[in-house]
């Protein structure tokens, strides 16, 4: 053996011809050399590293094959410990094998436009089932066992082999009804996704939704982590809030929840550490599709929704004119085109307005991420600056189409001009009648003033 035939990538293809032929067959058209179809030796030399793409015999399925495929990439990863044919996915006999422990981690997102979690075996592009059968890219790694010589190339074939056999195993017995199951809730989390602007929705939180997070080392991020352990209260619709019944078009089951209304404002209000911010990311990974036991099954929101945080940054050009009458000094051009290193406020509201110009249909706002003092006004503050709480209280059409969800807990003016307000006690949803909370805020203010009068007596 010479050149490039001395390396195992110089072997991969001749190894998958061997591989080739049997259920499980070696997925030619999808093979990408040195992407999903590959042979290396790790950095760490200890270890032969190996991606090939596999095409199994599986019933079509024209709707929901993406749960599907979740059920079965979960059941050969769970598999693992019984099947020690199995092991080369999580590394099992590696000096490293807690380098492939991605491979293993358990997913519960089955369907996201997003990028997250895409080093992690899910259903994905590569990982789906479509007329050909079901597509799989088996990931993992063996012990280096040298050079590439007859003998080693029939020992890396061998185990291969008998890996893909074992998959071939686990995915027959996998139960016709988890399968079932698992595409009537792809469709009818789809379907209901497809639903809501006909029902004048933007998102759907259906009763049950468990919404906390657990983050693992792998699932560092809200829209790809799964459930909480331990105490988890589920989210129940408030009577107050007007629940909405749907009908789902993949189990024909009944449910009811929460529905957030087109262009309407919608408080999430709350003492700390309630479950305010965890609502919204909720209600962000309500773009996703996720598998039974994640929680977030019955929460669909329609896709592009934007976030406004604070955060210094240089602007160019950006329109902040819905807030800023004035540049402040050190900034360049006009309100409606600003440019120089923006402070938080700037860069928040340059983020409100580029939202609400592209019509998104969700605009999320977090307290515990925000300029407050561009959501609510003080007393020493400019009159060249209007307060996001001033702006809907005198124009509201600028929101147009959108539909702004903002989690407060001191910004008692801004929660006063919300059509509806959801309140999180004890990690509990109730509702609060805004007449009642502004006739509250009233009471406190008075108590305020006459509390400031008495100190100048």
């Amino acid at each position: 053996m010479s050149g490039a035939a001395e390396s195992w990538q110089g072997q991969v293809h001749r190894i998958i011809a061997d591989l080739d032929g049997g259920r499980v067959r070696i997925d030619r058209e999808a093979a990408r050399d040195l992407v999903n179809t590959y042979l290396v030796r790790s950095l760490d030399t200890t270890a032969l590293r190996f991606s090939i793409p596999v095409l199994l015999p599986v019933q079509i399925f024209d709707l929901g094959g993406d749960g599907a495929v979740g059920v079965i990439i979960e059941a050969i990863k769970a598999a693992v410990p019984t099947e020690r044919d199995l092991g080369p996915i999580a590394g099992i006999g590696t000096e490293h094998p807690a380098h492939c422990l991605q491979n293993v981690e358990p997913v519960t997102l089955i369907a996201s436009n997003s990028a997250l979690g895409t080093n992690l075996w899910r259903p994905d592009n590569e990982n789906r089932i479509d007329g050909s059968g079901l597509h799989l890219v088996v990931r993992g790694a063996l012990p280096y066992p040298g050079p590439p010589t007859h003998a080693t190339v029939r020992e890396v074939l061998e185990r291969l082999g008998s890996l893909l056999e074992a998959i071939d195993r686990v995915v027959r017995r996998v139960p016709e009804r988890d399968l079932a199951a698992a595409r009537e809730l792809s469709i009818d989390q789809k379907a209901l996704r497809r639903a809501l602007p006909k029902m004048g929705l933007v998102a759907f939180i259906g009763d049950g939704t468990r919404p906390a997070r657990q983050f693992t080392q792998f699932r560092c991020h809200h829209r790809i982590a799964g459930p909480k352990e331990g105490t988890h209260i589920p989210f129940r619709c408030p009577l107050e809030l007007d629940p909405v019944e749907v009908e789902l078009a993949g189990s024909g089951r009944v449910v009811t929840g929460l529905g957030l209304q087109r262009r309407e404002v919608f408080a999430v209000a709350g003492s700390n550490a309630e479950g305010k911010s965890t609502f919204l990311h909720a209600v962000i990974a309500g773009q996703d599709d996720h598998a039974a036991g994640d929680g977030r099954e019955l929460l669909v929101s329609l896709g592009g929704i934007a976030q406004a945080e604070a955060g210094e940054r240089h602007l160019d050009r950006a329109d902040v004119s819905l807030f800023f009458g004035r540049l402040p000094p050190g900034i360049d051009g006009h309100p409606g085109a600003a440019s120089g290193q923006g402070s938080g406020s700037l860069v928040m509201a340059h983020e409100i307005q580029t939202a609400l110009s592209a019509g998104v249909p969700i605009l999320i706002l977090d307290e515990d991420r925000s300029a407050t003092n561009l959501l609510v006004p003080g007393c020493l503050q400019s009159g060249e600056v209007t307060p996001l709480s001033t702006l809907l209280a005198t124009r509201r059409e600028a929101l147009g189409e959108t539909t702004l969800i903002y989690a407060a807990s001191s910004l008692d003016i801004l929660i006063a001009q919300a059509d509806r307000i959801l309140q999180l006690s004890g990690h509990e949803a109730r509702g609060l009648d805004p007449r009642e909370f502004r006739r509250r805020l009233d009471r406190y203010l008075v108590e305020v003033r006459e509390h400031l009068a008495a100190k100048d007596r």
